[in-house]
Formats: C-alpha cells, structure tokens, sequence
C-alpha cells in the first residue's frame, strides 16, 4: 500500500505544480515563460524522485510503469495499482486547481502547437529517451544518487525542445486530468499512445544493450 499511496502522492505533486505552472503563466501573461514552466516540471520530479524513489520507484508516469511492465520488469498486479494510483492523483490535482483557478478553460493541458503528426513524433521519441535514461541511471547503483538529478534536468530539457510543438507532456497521467476534467479530449490520444510506445521500445532497446553489455 505504501507503494501505491506513494505513486498518488507523486503524481499529484507533479500534475499540481507542472500544470499549475502553465496555469500561472497563461493567467500572467506569460511571466513564467517555457523556461520557467520546464524547470518547474524538473523540479518537482526531481525531488518526487528523491522523496519516493526508495519506496516505490518514483515513476510518476503510466508510460514508464507500462514499459516496465511489458519489459517484464514489474508484476501485473503492482502495474496496475501503480497505474490507478497515478490516475487517481492527477485527478486530485486537476481537481484541485479547478478549485483555485475556476476561470482557466484548459487546466494546463497538453495541446499540439505545431501539428499532430509532429507532436505524435516528438511525444514518442523524446519519450524513448527518457525512459532510456531512467533505466540507465537507475540501473548503476553508483549514479543512484544522482538519478533524481539527472532525470529532473533531462525532463525540463525535453519540455523545453517540444514544448512549443507539442506542448511537452511524455506522462498520460499528465494530460489525461486536465484534460478529461476540462473536456477536451479529441487530441488526448496522442499523449497517451506516443509516451507510451515510446517508453515500451525503449525498454526493449534496453534489454538488447545489457544483453550484449553482459
């Protein structure tokens, strides 16, 4: 249970200052700017990662726990429990700043700017990427500590890259809540499907580099 309530927690802190952050920027007329809004998303794993990570592995991302589960390197049932876990937080986070900012129309959801194709791409491979560097880092008990690091930055850097095309999401939990609660759905599948395919080749391509490394 500990696991799971962890996973909530994480998730929530993340969806609550992430999407809270694009919220603030819209509403101040763009006072944050990508900048400010990526190292928010950076900070907030980093430190989820370093307050979770010993419990429950910070996934903080269906896509990730998906992966992992594909990959054969998680048990069904925890998989699941993660993923509802990670659903029901983004929900209570999404929920919460409805609450706060009942004039915001989107909640901070992920939008594609530049095109769906592209957006669909950049979700999928910087996805890849992510995933690939949280197994490497997390795999060497030697980076262990600097694996909150590591990934908060490599976070805010693909925000930065896609954000202006694709709005910069890689975590479905991350943009479904908003999304859902603020009704706009038609181009929800994109943040979900590209993460995670993303994510589930990675660990494949992972499995196929420590084969040969080993």
């Amino acid at each position: 249970m500990k696991k799971y309530i962890a996973e909530c927690i994480g998730v929530f802190g993340l969806v609550f200052c992430g999407t809270g952050a694009v919220i603030v920027n819209e509403q101040s007329q763009g006072m944050l700017g990508l900048l400010g809004v990526s190292i928010t998303f950076g900070v907030i794993v980093m430190g989820m990662i370093y307050v979770f990570g010993k419990i429950s592995g910070a996934h903080i991302n269906p896509a990730v726990t998906i992966a992992l589960l594909v990959g054969r390197l998680m048990p069904k049932k925890q998989a699941v429990g993660y993923i509802v876990a990670q659903l029901l937080g983004a929900f209570l986070a999404s929920g919460l700043l409805l609450l706060i900012f009942p004039e915001s129309i989107t909640l901070g959801e992920t939008l594609p700017v530049g095109g769906v194709a592209s957006s669909f791409v950049l979700e999928l491979v910087l996805t890849f990427f992510l995933m690939l560097i949280i197994l490497g880092v997390t795999s060497q008990r030697e980076q262990s500590s600097l694996a909150g690091i590591v990934i908060g930055v490599t976070v805010t850097g693909i925000i930065l890259l896609a954000g202006p095309i694709s709005g910069g999401s890689f975590n479905p939990a991350r943009s479904i809540a908003p999304a859902i609660l603020s009704g706009s759905i038609s181009l929800l599948w994109i943040y979900i499907i590209g993460p995670v395919v993303g994510a589930i080749v990675a660990v494949l391509a992972w499995g196929i580099v420590r084969i040969k490394i080993d």
